[in-house]
Order: structure tokens, then C-alpha cells, then sequence
């Protein structure tokens, strides 16, 4: 039964990656959706990275903030891992089984993951409009754009993320 729910997860893993891949030909727009929380993201796909299950193995750091919540090895490669929501001052991220880290492209020069409530599938916001009234107070927070259902998304720059000296802080003071 394991080794079967390991084939299973392992088809989803090489499906949605080889559609992340043809993705990459398509609309500007389409942008990788995400829940952090009760938070709706859209992600660059040229920002994103492997897209994993959450590790039964993470390494803590000690002397390090609370949403940076350690090291896990991905491919042979240490990543840290932080709680996009823990870091913008709020409460933990809820995680479940259909949790994933989402890691960053490599092309961002940053071994980061973060943590994801639930994957939202691909999404072409080109029809959505913008609400300036609901804009996130990050710097690497976009627009708040509103589907046709009246559901806010908010833009996640992985790349501003990066480069946030806050975030490249992960010592405690």
C-alpha cells in the first residue's frame, strides 16, 4: 500500500512538473496558484521551483527566527525553509497533507522553500481585475487581482522575496 501511494505521488510529481514545463511556451499570464494560509498567491512559473510534499525529515536550526523552519535536502541539495505566513507576522501556516514546500528556480540564486497550504493549479488571471483597495503591504507582494467568482489573489514576487534583506535574515537579534 505504500509503495503504491509512493507510484501515485511520484506520477502526480512528473505530471504536473512536465505541464510547469509546457507551461513555460504559454500566456504570460499563467501563473502557478497557491493557498498559504487562508490566502490566495499566484506565482511567476519562471520564479517557481520543484514542488514537493513536506519532508518527514527537517533540520532545525537553532538560534534562528520562527518561520525559518529548517533545512530539508531536495535532490541532493540543502534548502532552508521558511513560513511565508509566520514571516509577514502572522500565525503559522497550517500544514496538511496536501501540503508542499515550493522551492525557488534555480535562476533566483537562493536554496529557499517555502510553505504551502495547497496547490491551486495553473491560472490565467488576464481576464481578472485588479483591486487597488486590497493591495498586500509587502514588498514582495503584487496586486490583489479578483477571478470571476470574487475570490482575491495576491501576486508573489519569489524574485523580491530573494532579495528582502529581512528575509535573508534568519538569525534571531
Amino acid at each position: 500500500m505504500q509503495g503504491e501511494t509512493k507510484t501515485h505521488l511520484r506520477e502526480f510529481q512528473e505530471r504536473l512538473s512536465e505541464r510547469l514545463r509546457n507551461a513555460s511556451g504559454t500566456s504570460r499570464a499563467a501563473r502557478l496558484g497557491l493557498a498559504i494560509g487562508d490566502q490566495r498567491w499566484l506565482v511567476d512559473l519562471a520564479e517557481a521551483g520543484e514542488i514537493v510534499p513536506i519532508p518527514t525529515q527537517m533540520t532545525p536550526v537553532p538560534l534562528t527566527r520562527d518561520w525559518f523552519k529548517g533545512l530539508v535536502n531536495l535532490r541532493g541539495t540543502l534548502f532552508g525553509v521558511s513560513d511565508l505566513m509566520r514571516f509577514s507576522g502572522d500565525v503559522f501556516t497550517p500544514v496538511s497533507k496536501e501540503s508542499r514546500l515550493l522551492a525557488l528556480a534555480g535562476n533566483l540564486n537562493l536554496n529557499a522553500a517555502l510553505v504551502v497550504t495547497r496547490m491551486l493549479g495553473l491560472h490565467d488571471s488576464t481576464a481578472w481585475r485588479p483591486d487597488p483597495s486590497r493591495a498586500h503591504w509587502a514588498p514582495w507582494a503584487g496586486r490583489c487581482l479578483v477571478d470571476g467568482e470574487g475570490r482575491d489573489w495576491f501576486e508573489l514576487s519569489l524574485s523580491r522575496l530573494a532579495g528582502d534583506e529581512q528575509f535573508l535574515s534568519v538569525g534571531r537579534q
